[in-house]
């Protein structure tokens, strides 16, 4: 199921937050182009994520309206393939425990037939290859 829906990762939000000299201007562009084709769309794990930059809940709300940017929960089939994909990169030895909500957005994406835009496509590319990935070359 093919979507016009553009699912951005926390890192592209966060270079535009920060203003981040290395890689705002990518971000900008790429979430732009992104814009032009369909929705940006980001879930709980990425507003969670976010909400660390943020003092208050309405200001991250107001971003988000800002940049266009629709929140959409993650569907129960996600999370069972997120934690699927998880094992299967901890039984490949991957040993960094702080990566499940990668799992979580790359699972999104492959269910809900979302291209996503991030800046760190490996990972995405490797447990979920269906999905239409947008990164730095």
């Amino acid at each position: 199921m093919a979507s016009d829906a553009t699912l951005v990762d926390t890192n592209v939000l966060l270079d535009l937050v920060t203003d981040d000299p290395r890689w705002a201007g990518w971000s900008l562009r790429a979430l732009e182009q992104a814009a032009l084709r369909g929705r940006l769309v980001i879930n709980d794990v990425i507003y969670a994520e976010l909400s660390v930059r943020y003092a208050r809940m309405e200001a991250l709300d107001a971003m988000l309206a800002q940049a266009g940017l629709v929140l959409e929960a993650l569907p129960r089939p996600a999370l069972f393939l997120a934690g699927k994909a998880f094992a299967a990169y901890r039984r490949r030895g991957g040993g960094r425990t702080g990566v499940l909500p990668d799992f979580f957005i790359g699972a999104h994406a492959a269910v809900a037939g979302l291209t996503l835009l991030t800046r760190d496509a490996g990972r995405y590319r490797s447990y979920f290859p269906t999905v239409d990935v947008l990164a730095p070359a």
